[in-house]
């Protein structure tokens, strides 16, 4: 379903003024850097001044110091890989996935001076959409259904080597049903040590576990290619998000918003949804959160029950620093920083 994947990029002016709820709430979007690939979706905080990015042509970027210097680099040999996975470790551990076919996974320990290709297959229909680790030795990738289920590959080694799950494990499909590479963000790990990770197309649902899935059904919009969750989100076990819409009407706030309190059991709607169609959501502290998609960024200050717009530019993906000092904005060909009071 490589079809419901892709959709319009942006651009981005280069200082925006941005206004929240309340006249003290002013933000600025500060441009960090016109970066030399076109599209970037993938992006890993590893604290407040490390951050690494990702995207279209093979490349990668990364950043020891918030954005000031960038090293950037296209991974030799890979250079048609679109890169919208990124798990950064350290300055110099990380792990890139692609999203398309051949599906392969690349590591550097040495800052991007090298790469060794530690995953690699050419299945037919192959598509990756996310990875997450629940430490820095277990990990899991997730990708769209190969014969009805749900494509899983778990590490145990640091992202060394991957294995498949076994068949059983491996969540079934309902027709139609997919995950999105927009952020990824799809997926994510859990306080528990678990993960969950959020479905869309024609069906949309809330999955949990590792070795062994739970579906939740939800009131997310679904039902044609182009609809569903598309990021999911836990400050805590228990109080989570998940955003999406519709990315071919991107303005259509139709619940495209979902939150819980009960660790994914139920779902509901925000009072104040977001503005449209979003790509990713974030939280930076238990009631701040962040959202953005091609039809404009916002900020909830309330746990996400009221969502306000921050500015009608959108991006691809929100990086958070843990703590939640740091928050990075990135899309078509910019790079940026929220500052501000957020």
């Amino acid at each position: 379903m490589v079809s419901i994947k892709n959709y319009l990029g942006f651009t981005l002016p280069l200082l925006l003024l941005l206004t929240a709820a309340t006249a003290q709430d002013s933000y600025v979007i500060h441009m960090l850097e016109t970066p030399p690939i076109k599209s970037i979706r993938g992006m890993s905080a590893v604290n407040d001044s490390v951050l690494w990015v990702s995207g279209t042509e093979g490349k990668v970027g990364f950043t020891t110091n918030r954005g000031k210097q960038w090293n950037w680099m296209s991974v030799p040999g890979y250079d048609t890989c679109d890169w919208r996975t990124i798990i950064a470790f350290s300055s110099q551990r990380a792990l890139l996935l692609n999203a398309g076919e051949p599906a392969r996974i690349v590591l550097t320990t040495n800052g991007g001076k090298t790469w060794n290709q530690v995953y690699y297959n050419d299945t037919k229909g192959i598509f990756f959409d996310g990875m997450t680790f629940r430490n820095e030795q277990e990990g899991m990738a997730i990708g769209d259904p190969l014969n009805g289920r749900f494509t899983i590959i778990y590490t145990h080694d640091g992202g060394l080597s991957w294995q498949p799950a076994a068949t059983e494990i491996q969540p079934v499909a309902k027709d139609g049903e997919a995950i999105f590479a927009a952020s990824n963000s799809s997926i994510t790990k859990l306080s528990d040590g678990n993960a969950c990770f959020v479905s869309g197309g024609t069906v949309s649902r809330f999955f949990s576990g590792w070795h062994h899935w739970k579906a939740v059904n939800w009131p997310m919009i679904q039902g044609r290619s182009g609809t569903g969750a598309f990021s999911v989100a836990f400050y805590n076990r228990q109080n989570g998000i998940a955003i999406g819409g519709d990315y071919m009407n991107d303005t259509i706030k139709r619940n495209n918003c979902l939150i819980t309190d009960d660790a994914g059991l139920h779902w509901k709607s925000p009072l104040l949804p977001p503005g449209g169609y979003r790509s990713c959501v974030k939280y930076v502290s238990a009631k701040i959160l962040i959202a953005t998609g091609t039809s404009g960024t916002d900020l909830s200050k309330d746990g996400g029950l009221h969502w306000y717009k921050l500015s009608d530019t959108g991006f691809h993906a929100i990086a958070v620093s843990p703590g939640g000092k740091s928050v990075w904005l990135a899309g078509k060909e910019r790079i940026a920083e929220l500052v501000g009071n957020p």
